[in-house]
């Protein structure tokens, strides 16, 4: 009897991404070779990962290395439906599109921003074969990490959990005496924002940083709108279906906000992010600086 004892090992696999701006002022290589910019661009990287990956555990970044012209960033993939996840985000340009947006974000650029690239595992292209993502999860698979994690990797990431958590919060002697909050302002990451009625602006924030995720986001909203409850998701991705994710997002937003009215506001959109994990995009609407 053969043994069988591999099928059960855990899923894993490597893929190189290849980054390139399309602006001609910024240069993504010499921006991640400043230790300024480092960081930042590290940022970037894992939000976007985090985003196209479907949350933190599926995948790690091993090594950011130089491969002139391009930005390469070695990853590590060990969730088979996260990978895939990636890959048909990447496929449907999502993965270029959230770069893009946490880019603008962090260093300030202008909205026309743009980036280049391209996906290998070991010698193979993905590019050319992303017409079938099977194909493109073998050669994946096949392609095992050759490395540990680098050392300057283990760094940006303790940089980054430490400026996730904030700094060390003060003892206080009354802690029941805190203010509490107004009733037109909501907590986000600890910070208090005002709250509103949602703007075309924020529809359209939503609209191209959401992805394929827009059906999650509108079940949470549909949790306390009727006109978004039942089939109402699933005939909006047919009725939109020909028009793409953007409209898809669009449409859904603009039902909510229609059907709400005055009670489409900005705390509502931002819970159902976070009840999809998707934080970041919350972070995007929000205009969240990155902490000092």
């Amino acid at each position: 009897m053969a043994d069988k004892t591999v099928d059960r090992e855990p899923w894993t696999g490597c893929a190189v991404m290849f980054l390139r701006s399309l602006l001609p002022d910024v240069d993504m290589l010499s921006l991640y070779k400043d230790q300024q910019g480092k960081f930042n661009v590290f940022k970037v990287i894992k939000l976007t990962l985090i985003d196209s990956a479907g949350g933190l555990g599926g995948c790690e970044i091993l090594k950011v290395h130089d491969a002139e012209p391009f930005l390469g960033v070695e990853v590590k993939f060990v969730d088979v439906a996260a990978c895939q996840h990636f890959l048909e985000g990447y496929s449907s340009g999502a993965v270029r599109q959230s770069l893009c947006q946490h880019a603008c974000r962090l260093f300030a650029l202008p909205q026309e921003f743009a980036v280049e690239t391209q996906l290998k595992a070991g010698t193979q292209i993905l590019d050319l074969c992303l017409g079938d993502l099977e194909v493109c999860l073998q050669h994946i698979h096949l392609s095992q990490p050759e490395r540990l994690r680098d050392e300057e990797i283990d760094h940006l990431e303790q940089q980054l959990q430490s400026q996730a958590l904030g700094p060390t919060p003060q003892p206080t002697t009354t802690p029941q005496e805190e203010s509490p909050l107004p009733s037109n302002c909501f907590k986000f990451q600890n910070r208090v924002f005002e709250d509103r009625m949602l703007t075309p602006a924020d529809v359209q924030s939503f609209s191209n940083g959401v992805g394929r995720q827009w059906r999650h986001v509108g079940r949470a909203l549909g949790k306390n709108c009727r006109a978004l409850k039942g089939p109402a998701i699933d005939n909006l991705a047919y009725e939109y279906e020909r028009e793409g994710l953007y409209e898809q997002a669009y449409q859904l937003l603009s039902r909510f906000i229609q059907a709400e009215g005055r009670a489409a506001k900005l705390s509502r959109l931002v819970r159902a992010l976070e009840d999809s994990k998707l934080t970041s995009l919350a972070e995007n609407i929000l205009d969240v600086q990155p902490r000092e």
